[in-house]
């Protein structure tokens, strides 16, 4: 699930107005009222969501290193610390300005209400309005840090001066990567070869080209004209990931294999990432056929090219979060295709348990318990940091794409009469829709699908279910996992179920100082299936 974006909810809209004059005119007097303008030194006019962030001047000062504040931004593990408000900008013009409500659309609360004192202020023009997923991204436009007294007396002005560069592929700080990724990064980088894979049947539902994209991690002395094949894993990220950010793992398997630490396969990192979230590889009504792209396009296109164990033993999956959910979906829905699935840290793959609310008991809500009680939605250990009904409205005033819960409904939803999901819940009051859960669960409930189809499965998929997660989850998704566990045990099923101890969402992996340690040993536990008779094994060090 939420691996963690950095989106927030308090956006307001407001108006366009011609002059400040015409602007002071129509303000009313309660509301707190920010003009912002696009410098007549723009290149070109900007449109997309204005968001204006502002928290406590004193708390982010003694917060921030040297006392410095250079962003002001939303913390969604702790998302009423940032008040948010935001607005639709059809078109501003080089010169122009546009006049914010701060009262209109706005989290935790309307501007004018904030408590009295000095804060720091940064506005962003959100320009393809992603910020739900990615936060501030290549092209959208900032303001520099501004300290206000608020509610202010009067109107408070701020300026769009700083364009956010555009993130690259391979452009990764060396102090996010460990001694091993960092001494093979350069050979990495020239070895890991590309995807850009136009799917038919993407392209047919959309009406326009649409493409699978990705990398290929090629083991270390790889030769195409040899005979020899590799079991290949196919990798997909969690929420917020997206192909940038799949060449820090493309770079760390690399130097991995190459120090032998993981056995040599050849595996592919594919982009789960959309304009509306993730589309989790899943056929679905509003985002197409992803999962008919990947097994029935992709894959058989990948194996024509490269030296692939073109058997079910020797493709697996895996996946961490968002991509623990595609994985584990594609295993169970196309089992003769993969051999294994490691999922880790799954969302929810039984709706009785979705971040611990059962969306099939009369009259769920997801804000409150039947005794008024909030559901908790992130924690820390047994300490909870922000509650589901806090989340979604932060997410809905960043924006109606790319949310955490607006990606859930365009995966699971039925399309309504406006070509847009279904909500599976009401924004306002958390009362979820029965209907929609319904189709939720006929279509996307993987414990249902298996206990409903199990003895069609079970020759295929039989021992191929693999699941990590730990005991103290950030997003409670451990609850879900037990309850998959007892539908497969109900069913006499052969399955492998990890709790770990006190592990969270994000320290799952980490053993000692190695961040990626529980990748590298399920690596050979893939490798185990596809070459049961290897002499390789895996180092006396590795986990």
């Amino acid at each position: 699930m939420l691996t963690i974006h950095r989106g927030a909810l308090a956006l307001l809209c407001g108006a366009l107005l011609a002059s400040s004059a015409a602007a002071r005119e129509a303000a009313p007097a309660a509301h707190a009222f920010f003009r912002v303008a696009l410098p007549a030194t723009a290149a070109q006019p900007a449109s997309g969501r204005l968001l204006l962030f502002a928290v406590d001047a004193k708390a982010a000062r003694a917060a921030a290193k040297d006392g410095k504040v250079e962003a002001v931004d939303v913390n969604p593990f702790f998302p009423t610390q940032t008040a948010i408000a935001a607005r639709e900008v059809g078109r501003l013009a080089p010169g122009g300005e546009v006049l914010l409500d701060g009262d209109d659309q706005a989290f935790p609360a309307a501007f004018s209400r904030l408590p009295p004192g000095d804060y720091l202020v940064q506005a962003v023009l959100d320009v393809h309005h992603d910020y739900n997923y990615h936060g501030r991204d290549g092209g959208d436009l900032l303001s520099p840090v501004v300290a206000l007294h608020l509610p202010a007396d009067g109107m408070s002005d701020l300026a769009l001066t700083e364009p956010v560069p555009a993130r690259k592929p391979w452009e990764i700080p060396a102090s996010h990567l460990s001694e091993t990724t960092r001494k093979h990064f350069d050979e990495a980088r020239r070895a890991v070869q590309p995807i850009d894979f136009a799917s038919p049947a993407l392209s047919a539902f959309w009406g326009r080209p649409v493409s699978l994209h990705g990398w290929v991690v090629l083991p270390p002395g790889y030769d195409p004209s040899a005979r020899t094949t590799y079991p290949t894993v196919y990798l997909t990220h969690g929420f917020t990931g997206d192909l940038v950010t799949l060449t820090g793992n493309a770079a760390m398997l690399y130097g991995a294999m190459a120090e032998k630490q993981v056995p040599p396969m050849i595996w592919v990192l594919l982009d789960e990432s959309s304009p509306t979230g993730t589309h989790e590889f899943a056929d679905s009504v509003n985002n197409g056929p992803w999962g008919e792209a990947l097994t029935t396009e992709l894959i058989p296109a990948l194996e024509r090219k490269y030296r692939m164990d073109a058997r079910p033993a020797g493709r697996f999956l895996t996946g961490h979060s968002s991509g623990g959910w595609a994985t584990l979906w594609l295993q169970t829905r196309y089992p003769k295709v993969f051999g294994g699935t490691w999922s880790t840290s799954p969302d929810s793959s039984d709706f009785h348990d979705f971040n611990g609310v059962d969306l099939y008991a009369p009259h769920a809500n997801v804000y409150r318990r039947a005794d008024g009680t909030p559901y908790p939605l992130v924690r820390d250990h047994s300490k909870v940091i922000a509650d589901f009904e806090s989340f979604a409205r932060m997410e809905r005033v960043l924006g109606s794409y790319g949310g955490q819960m607006a990606s859930f409904e365009w995966v699971f939803s039925p399309r309504g009469p406006a070509g847009r999901p279904l909500p599976m819940f009401d924004r306002d009051t958390g009362a979820v829709d029965p209907a929609v859960v319904a189709y939720w669960s006929e279509h996307y409930d993987i414990a249902r699908r298996l206990k409903t189809h199990w003895p069609e499965l079970k020759p295929d998929l039989d021992g191929k279910i693999h699941l990590v997660v730990g005991t103290a989850d950030t997003f409670y998704l451990d609850g879900a996992a037990h309850k998959l566990k007892a539908v497969l045990d109900g069913l006499g099923a052969k399955s492998d179920f990890r709790f770990l101890p006190d592990r969270t969402h994000m320290d799952l992996y980490v053993q000692g100082e190695d961040r990626q340690a529980l990748l590298k040993r399920m690596a050979w536990e893939m490798y185990a299936v596809a070459r049961p008779d290897s002499n390789l094994h895996a180092p006396a060090a590795a986990p």
